[in-house]
């Protein structure tokens, strides 16, 4: 499988994102610059973290008008598998790609912690290698997290089952007091309705291998290269 890795002038995560997809699980993996316009050569687009363009306006804003971001609406459009990670969740919202918002951390901090993120729905090419309800051990690292939506968009995306991870604790209780950043139903990925698009502020890329405190992570990328290895003739 090759990812393509998007890098904005401001990303900080892509290099810990094609060690995990190259070096860690042994697939092919280029950088794509913000302003290439062509994406066909990739089973899969990867927006990793960071601060595009400075975060300048507010997160993924500017990153929205990228020339890269058009030939990403038509890749996802054509059904290719596109994950946003923290700010690419930013940015996948800010182009409409996925509903709702990423506003400021309900406690006014930026919060590097680990976090215990619920599995929802295993039935997405994001997640098919978890068991439903499975707990992923998973860092964040962000200041601008704190997802909302108005209320119609929450009730579509709870029954439709495109809320794929919640923030919980070691043992997946869903609980108020384990929400790092006051997202509303503890809501840490979602998927498109097609469920090709999934956008998730917790970074799996920097749990790739125990070494560094877990590879629970992997989870994310392996369900993509065996649902991409699945869908070949």
């Amino acid at each position: 499988m090759k990812f393509g890795i998007v890098v904005f002038p401001g990303t900080w995560s892509e290099k810990d994102t094609h060690h995990a997809v190259n070096a860690v699980l042994g697939q092919d993996a280029e950088y794509i610059w913000h302003g290439d316009e062509a994406l066909g050569q990739y089973d899969a687009i990867i927006i990793p973290g960071g601060f595009s363009y400075g975060d300048y306006l507010r997160s993924g804003a500017i990153a929205r008008f990228s020339p890269v971001m058009e030939a990403l609406q038509q890749f996802a459009d054509k059904g290719g598998p596109v994950l946003g990670i923290c700010n690419g969740f930013q940015v996948l919202c800010e182009s409409g790609l996925l509903p709702g918002v990423l506003m400021r951390n309900d406690h006014l901090e930026f919060r590097c912690i680990w976090t215990d993120l619920k599995v929802e729905n295993n039935s997405t090419m994001f997640t098919s290698n978890a068991t439903a309800g499975q707990t992923l051990h998973i860092p964040m690292s962000h200041g601008e997290g704190n997802y909302q939506a108005d209320e119609s968009t929450i009730d579509r995306l709870e029954g439709n089952g495109q809320i794929v991870l919640r923030y919980a604790d070691s043992s997946g209780n869903v609980t108020a007091d384990i929400n790092p950043n006051g997202s509303i139903n503890n809501i840490a990925g979602i998927v498109n309705e097609r469920g090709n698009v999934m956008g998730m502020m917790p970074h799996p890329e920097k749990a790739s291998e125990k070494l560094i405190g877990g590879d629970d992570g992997n989870v994310i990328f392996s369900s993509m290269i065996e649902s991409f290895a699945a869908s070949l003739p």
